[in-house]
């Protein structure tokens, strides 16, 4: 043991301990031993318990973990710090490594004697209890941090899956639309050129006005639509025009009885000439109407990331419908569901009464289960989403058809850090954090399993 005045005086000097008794400092130092450790010893390992109290007089230790984007630091310790196990603490066990970084120097005090610490030295105790305080929600911010950047990953991978669909329609329209208006152009020239007399632009007003209106609802079927486009087809080879006008043609209310008439007051060029113009405007519209589409479908996905993140919303609870929540959840999500085929089924009482809380934390708790639900269903398999009233709580469930929890699992699933998913694929804090956050809100979570059928459920209080 070292009991020496010089280890006293550090000790005294030691930023978490200075202003304890002396007599309590001694005892430390009495009952302590005081380590050097170089560079890589390990303190604690991963999944195992701090053995010894220890106060770090220099150095620096350091807890780093990979989450999938490569190893960062989550808890460090240095000179001044204390650490290991704690009086009273439930002896928790570190996530990774407890790794010395920089060559550090310590007293230790073994676990055994913290009893007999506790009652010799009790204002040592009361400043360890605030730092053991202190470190569980230092480690508690991290751990929420390190989801949230997950959770944005997730948000930032199904908004861009959602919005290249869109984004690219919107490219291929506008693309498409100056060659159809280059050949709309280009066909009224040849038009104007040929100074049509009062009854040949009457003819040509008439059919035009015909092909504003859209084809008959049985032509819009893949087969009628195909005998249509034949149809027109056979008419324009047989009158000498561009076949290629069939396609647009086809969907508008234009009958061969009415190129018929046409054909008798105009033909060859101007005929063609005609058709063109016509094809070229039925293109402009059709793909006017694509780009409108695309654009509405941009503005509602990014609505709906907006609803999800609350942005401009203020995080205080207040009495909030959940049902939007998690549309925009379904909706950000949408794009992996799609991927994997699976069959995503809603069902949302309209009768919900509200609930009190943070909207973008429950949104952070529909996002992880839905999540881990869809990597938990098969291949074209199915998810439910369920939300009912049920005894003055409002209760969501979400069940999946996947092959389900191992019993040796099924109690570990909430534990940090715990994850079957393979390196990069999960962080092992995502149920940890959905729990935690559905403490916050007085609310409970469960969860049963069996093959084909997991269900994840939470009861929220309701406002009455």
């Amino acid at each position: 043991m070292t009991t020496n005045a010089a280890l006293i005086d550090r000790l005294a000097g030691h930023r978490a301990l200075r202003g304890a008794p002396r007599s309590e400092l001694e005892w430390i130092a009495e009952h302590g031993t005081l380590q050097s450790l170089p560079v890589g010893t390990v303190v604690t390992a991963k999944g195992a318990q701090a053995t010894e109290l220890i106060v770090i007089l220099s150095g620096h230790l350091v807890i780093r973990v990979d989450r999938g984007a490569g190893t960062h630091k989550i808890f460090e310790w240095r000179g001044g710090d204390v650490g290991g196990v704690m009086p009273y603490s439930r002896g928790a066990s570190p996530p990774n490594d407890v790794v010395v970084e920089e060559a550090a120097e310590l007293v230790a005090v073994p676990r055994a004697l913290l009893p007999r610490m506790i009652r010799a030295c009790p204002e040592v105790t009361t400043v360890l209890v605030h730092a053991m305080v202190d470190r569980a929600r230092q480690f508690t911010s991290s751990d929420l941090r390190d989801e949230k950047l997950v959770s944005l990953g997730k948000l930032a991978a199904g908004l861009a899956h959602e919005l290249n669909n869109p984004a690219a329609a919107v490219m291929r329209g506008a693309r498409l639309l100056a060659e159809s208006l280059d050949a709309s152009e280009s066909a009224a020239r040849r038009l104007g050129a040929a100074r049509l007399s009062d009854q040949q632009l009457a003819a040509i007003d008439a059919i035009r006005e015909m092909s504003l209106k859209a084809a008959p609802t049985v032509t819009r079927s893949t087969l009628g639509r195909s005998d249509r486009e034949d149809e027109l087809v056979g008419w324009l080879v047989a009158h000498g025009a561009d076949e290629q006008c069939a396609v647009p043609l086809a969907e508008t209310g234009v009958t061969t009885e009415a190129l018929d008439a046409l054909a008798d007051i105009v033909d060859g060029e101007v005929l063609d000439a005609t058709l063109q113009w016509m094809a070229a405007g039925c293109n402009v519209r059709t793909l006017s109407s694509e780009v409108e589409s695309a654009a509405t479908r941009i503005h509602e996905i990014v609505d709906a990331v907006k609803g999800f993140t609350h942005v401009g919303n203020s995080p205080t609870p207040q009495a909030i419908d959940i049902r939007p929540g998690i549309l925009d959840t379904l909706a950000v999500l949408g794009g992996k569901a799609r991927g994997k085929g699976v069959d995503v089924v809603l069902v949302l009482a309209d009768d919900l009464p509200p609930v009190v809380g943070v909207g973008v934390e429950l949104n952070q708790v529909w996002m992880n289960l839905i999540d881990n639900a869809l990597d938990a269903a098969p291949p074209h398999g199915r998810v439910e989403v369920r939300a009912t009233t049920e005894l003055e709580h409002v209760v969501v469930r979400v069940i999946d058809n996947g092959p389900g929890i191992a019993p040796g699992t099924l109690g570990r699933i909430f534990d940090p850090f715990f994850t079957t998913k393979g390196v990069g694929q999960g962080t092992g804090m995502g149920l940890d954090i959905t729990r935690r956050l559905l403490q916050q809100h007085a609310a409970d979570l469960s969860v049963t399993s069996e093959p084909g059928r997991t269900e994840f459920l939470v009861r929220l209080p309701a406002v009455t």
